[in-house]
């Protein structure tokens, strides 16, 4: 049932600060939300999606794409629209990252990509590094071409390369690569940024294609902004530039990260002007507590010098320094404490493993190496998030759709009764099998059948120790009960049976992992989950996350080789870094590293950040 605009009320929270109210209700033009580190910009759009699908704003069957930068982000987004509406109104809301976006398009309207660019069915996805580049340049006869300046022609050249105004040693040398990608292998090589082009290239010929795109979503959501790409937003121009959709996009400039990917100079300006776009700054900070956002707003105005002093609106909830430099003479000793002080806090009660963030700039896998077994001297488990589990990152399966879809029925049958694991699984299976929220017989039978079939599992399991063996069965019977067909036909990711055995293999990897030494089923998903491990990730992809306590591992003019004085990325960076936490951030500086910031401490002191004994620590 529709409700009146004014009598519309947030879904879930008590209210809305006063401009998230008017970024919410402006519908006549497309909107730019300012929203800085905590502000709540998930919770934002998804009030928004409620308001536009809950007052008929966005009238059925019209629907509201959301596109986010990374995976999470997409699907915290979608999760939290399932949670402030009904399954109806979520089942019109389509958030995707803009690969997944592009991805769904392509493998949708394939054949409409023009001769020679039609790409056959079975493409594969590839992310070609630098030798990748280097062996092409060199059958070519041009070896000393720069790799960098390479891919952006790739990203930014829009097809038919013949057409385009560039030159002609240029034009004809990447119409070579096209040919090198769709010819010289067993299967078609593409790359994200080049599935982008083609889906740009089948509206700008497929009129009618795009027509009926823009019929389909009345509203767009763009969520990260600041780091999208010069070849993301020119797509994003010709989908809904000069359409009656009305755009919201959203983001904060001091966290642009992404310059070196290729992340657009002027985001916010280029959006404003391109579609007439309302500006809103949000000022409220849900995430940090008053000492944490003082000292944010200090890195905030190197950045930027007009930047507003945001509100904060979370309680310190600990004792003592609550952002602090660590500083050590030698790497043995930075590690050796580091962990012994977590280990404290752990035993302390103050903190869970798996809310103390080991935040780092680069090169997960070195450090891996270096802190994990002092952390396990300690009896604690550092979680690399960036290592590979077959062809993906574990951060990345861990929010995969057949991860999020199987994991929360191997846990009710390793747990027996688990409410928010069951709740999540019915949620899940109602929206894969489409069912109605009103449909009382459909839910009914859904319930009979998926706690038959977990008694089955828990029977299996109970009567099978983990077990490398054993965790392939539990993963395909859960497979098999949920029905590979239905997830594949349900997610667009999953539409090339590469894609989907990617995630698979990763999924049966990590578990297979996860059951060395452990006589528990229930022990062996804590461990797939990451509880009870300290998660160590790159700033990069920590963004959207947050955590009750981050350590920075590596504040040093060497890990730090470009962060100046002046601002610029590497100054965001740190600013991201320092607006992960909830309640403590703490900078490890080891002289044995590199040398410390002089200026930063000058800038820093001010707002009470000092510089603590590493030994004196723990």
């Amino acid at each position: 049932m529709l409700v009146r605009p004014e009598d519309w009320r947030p879904q879930g929270v008590a209210d809305l600060e006063d401009r998230a109210w008017d970024a919410l209700r402006e519908t006549g033009r497309s909107v730019c939300v300012t929203a800085g580190a905590g502000a709540g910009k998930t919770e934002f759009l998804a009030q928004k999606a409620a308001y536009l699908l809950q007052t008929g704003l966005c009238p059925y069957p019209r629907r509201i794409l959301a596109i986010s930068f990374k995976r999470d982000a997409a699907l915290n987004l979608s999760l939290r629209v399932q949670q402030r509406c009904t399954p109806e109104q979520a089942r019109r809301f389509a958030s995707y990252t803009f690969d997944a976006f592009t991805k769904q398009m392509l493998d949708r309207f394939r054949m409409a990509v023009p001769a020679p660019y039609m790409p056959p069915a079975n493409y594969r996805i590839v992310f070609p590094v630098k030798g990748d580049y280097q062996d092409f340049f060199r059958s070519a006869g041009r070896p000393n071409i720069d790799h960098k300046r390479f891919e952006a022609a790739i990203a930014n050249v829009s097809l038919p390369i013949d057409d385009q105004d560039i030159k002609e040693a240029a034009r004809l040398f990447l119409r070579a690569y096209w040919e090198h990608q769709y010819g010289n292998f067993a299967e078609v090589l593409l790359t994200f940024p080049m599935i982008n082009r083609l889906v740009k290239y089948i509206l700008e010929v497929n009129p009618e294609i795009n027509q009926a795109l823009r019929l389909s979503y009345g509203a767009v959501f763009l969520d990260e902004f600041q780091d999208t790409t010069s070849a993301q937003f020119s797509l994003i121009r010709t989908c809904f530039e000069g359409a009656e959709t009305r755009l919201t996009a959203v983001g904060d400039d001091k966290q642009k990260i992404m310059g070196w990917a290729g992340a657009m100079d002027r985001s916010f300006d280029v959006f404003t002007e391109t579609f007439n776009a309302r500006r809103i700054s949000l000022l409220s900070n849900w995430r940090s507590h008053e000492e944490l956002v003082r000292v944010q707003h200090v890195i905030a105005a190197k950045i930027d010098p007009n930047v507003e002093l945001a509100i904060a609106r979370a309680n310190r909830r600990v004792d003592g320094d609550v952002v602090a430099i660590w500083d050590f003479k030698e790497r043995e000793a930075e590690v050796r404490q580091i962990a012994r002080w977590i280990r404290t806090e752990v035993d302390a009660g103050r903190v869970a493993p798996q809310d103390v963030a080991i935040l780092i700039r680069m090169k997960a896998n070195d450090v891996e190496t270096e802190l994990g077994p002092a952390l396990e001297a300690e009896g604690l488990i550092l979680r690399n998030l960036d290592r590979r589990v077959g062809d993906i990152a574990i951060q990345d399966l861990l929010t995969e759709e057949l991860f999020e879809t199987l994991f929360p029925l191997l846990r009710l049958a390793a747990s027996g009764r688990n409410p928010e694991a069951w709740t999540d699984s019915q949620a899940r299976l109602r929206i894969l099998l489409g069912l109605s929220d009103e449909d009382d017989a459909a839910l009914g039978r859904l319930q009979r059948e998926s706690g038959v079939f977990v008694r089955e599992l828990r029977a299996y399991m109970d009567e099978h120790p983990p077990a490398a063996a054993t965790a392939m069965e539990v993963l395909n019977r859960a497979l098999s009960y949920v029905g590979r067909e239905r997830l594949v036909g349900a997610f667009a990711n999953y539409q090339r049976p590469a894609d989907f055995e990617r995630v698979y293999q990763g999924f049966l990897i990590l578990l297979t992992e996860c059951t060395a030494g452990q006589a528990q089923w229930s022990d062996v998903l804590d461990r797939l989950e990451g509880l009870g491990q300290v998660p160590l990730m790159t700033i990069h992809k920590s963004k959207g996350l947050e955590f009750h306590t981050m350590i920075f591992f590596g504040l040093d003019n060497r890990t730090w080789w470009s962060l100046n004085n002046d601002g610029g990325e590497e100054m965001n960076s740190l600013f991201v870094a320092l607006t992960r936490a909830r309640q403590r951030a703490y900078f490890s500086f080891c002289l044995e590293r590199g040398r410390a910031f002089e200026w930063l401490d000058e800038l820093l002191a001010p707002v009470g950040v000092q510089h603590i004994d590493g030994d004196l620590i723990a």
